[in-house]
């Protein structure tokens, strides 16, 4: 399956589609492992934009240990709600504590981000798996700090938050820290290309088993 495709049509196109993104960034992903290539050609696709092939950067644990994050069932957990309706086949949890009670409590009492808040709300209730964030740096730098501190169980983060206010500056953080991760260097990113590289994850993973 690519790209969801489930009726001889969708099969179809998402085949052309493919051969077309290969055509475009074939030579740019030689020599990638085949999960790796096929998170990049999924970005590709999701975005049409054929630079993110030169953006995305890939730590060199972070597939094999988010494989082993999903195999094992453990939860997904995401920075808004919209990255977490776009992650499907997985069979886990996918987890967005935004519009928490007691995350909006932690955001006022500290004067935070919600999205900031959130990561320190999984935190405190033990939280053990993957985060993915596609919008917001906020949740980025709040991730690497609890993980700097021991106190946050994340196996790997794919931190790709989109916009030109602290979005480059946070990859960069998380680029240089020892999570394994993925980023999109400089200010692109979003929720398409946060969930093509979940749900590309999930159905490597499920082909792996």
């Amino acid at each position: 399956m690519f790209m969801g495709a489930s009726t001889k049509q969708g099969h179809e196109i998402a085949e052309k589609s493919r051969e077309i993104v290969k055509s475009l960034i074939g030579d740019k992903i030689e020599g990638l492992s085949p999960g790796e290539q096929d998170i990049i050609e999924r970005i590709v696709h999701s975005t049409a934009d054929p630079e993110y092939a030169d953006l995305v950067a890939i730590s060199p644990t972070f597939l094999e240990e988010s494989l082993k994050s999903l195999k094992n069932g453990e939860d997904i957990l995401t920075d808004i709600n919209m990255v977490k309706a776009g992650i499907t086949q997985y069979d886990g949890n996918v987890e967005c504590f935004i519009k928490n009670e007691e995350v909006i409590n932690i955001a006022k009492k500290n004067k935070i981000t919600r999205a900031a808040a959130a990561i320190q709300y999984a935190s405190n209730i033990g939280f053990e798996g993957i985060i993915a964030i596609g919008n917001a740096p906020t949740a980025l730098y709040k991730a690497i700090d609890l993980f700097e501190r021991d106190e946050l169980d994340v196996k790997s983060i794919v931190g790709v938050p989109v916009g030109f206010v602290g979005a480059a500056d946070s990859k960069e953080a998380l680029q240089k820290n020892k999570i394994p991760n993925i980023i999109i260097k400089g200010p692109k990113g979003g929720t398409p290309v946060c969930c093509a590289i979940m749900n590309s994850l999930i159905q490597t993973m499920k082909k792996n088993k």
